[in-house]
C-alpha cells in the first residue's frame, strides 16, 4: 500500500507530507525540513519578514526547527538559542521543562543551557519553530523564557495544526488540517 500524503505549496515550494496516525483514527501530516535546504530558503525570510522588529535573539527547541532558526537568526542578524531535548553533562547552570510533544505522545524535558541564559536575559525574544501542533512544546518555550528573564515578543511557525483559531497571535506562513477517519 503507498504511504498517504497531504501536498503543500508555500512560497512557490511543492512537497508532500506523509500522513503519520497519532492516534486511533487522527493523522497528521509530518513535515520535516532537516536537509531541505531549498525549502528553508524559501521560507525563512518570508517568516523573517513577517516577525515585528525589537526581537533581539531567536529562541527554537531541537530538532527539526534549528535550520530554519538559523536562517532567521541569520537574515535578522540576531543570535540564536536552541532549547535542547537532552541535557548533556556540559550543560551547566541549565534550566528544564516539562513538555509533551503530538509526535512523541510522552513527556519529554527542554533544557536550556546556562551558557545561553544571558542572551535570553533582559532580552525580547522571538520564538520560532516548524510546525505548532498542541501548543505544549511552545507553552514550555515560554516558561523557560520567562524562567530566564526574557520577554516573548513574538511566536511564529512554518505552520500551525488544527483549527487555524486556536492559533490567533502566532505568526504562520500556512495551516495543516488534522485528519480524522
Amino acid at each position: 500500500m503507498a504511504q498517504e500524503v497531504y501536498p503543500v505549496e508555500i512560497c512557490g515550494i511543492q512537497r508532500d507530507f506523509p500522513l503519520f496516525e497519532v492516534a486511533p483514527g487522527v493523522k497528521i501530516a509530518i513535515f520535516n525540513m532537516l536537509g531541505d535546504a531549498e525549502f528553508i530558503k524559501a521560507v525563512g525570510p518570508e517568516l523573517a519578514g513577517m516577525l515585528p522588529e525589537g526581537a533581539q535573539v531567536i529562541v527554537t527547541a531541537e530538532v527539526k526547527s534549528i535550520p530554519l532558526a538559523y536562517e532567521v537568526a541569520a537574515i535578522l542578524g540576531l543570535p540564536y538559542v536552541v532549547l535542547r531535548k537532552v541535557l548533556k553533562p556540559y550543560m551547566v547552570d541549565s534550566l528544564g521543562q516539562e513538555v509533551i510533544s503530538i509526535t512523541t505522545g510522552k513527556p519529554q524535558m527542554l533544557w536550556l543551557d546556562g551558557k545561553d541564559r544571558e542572551f535570553i536575559k533582559g532580552k525580547k525574544v522571538a520564538i520560532v519553530d516548524d510546525v505548532i501542533s498542541t501548543g505544549s512544546t511552545l507553552e514550555g518555550m515560554r516558561q523557560l523564557i520567562d524562567a530566564a528573564g526574557g520577554e516573548v515578543i513574538a511566536e511564529a511557525a512554518v505552520f500551525t495544526e488544527g483549527d487555524p483559531a486556536n492559533w490567533e497571535g502566532i505568526i504562520a506562513l500556512g495551516n495543516l488540517p488534522v485528519f480524522t477517519d
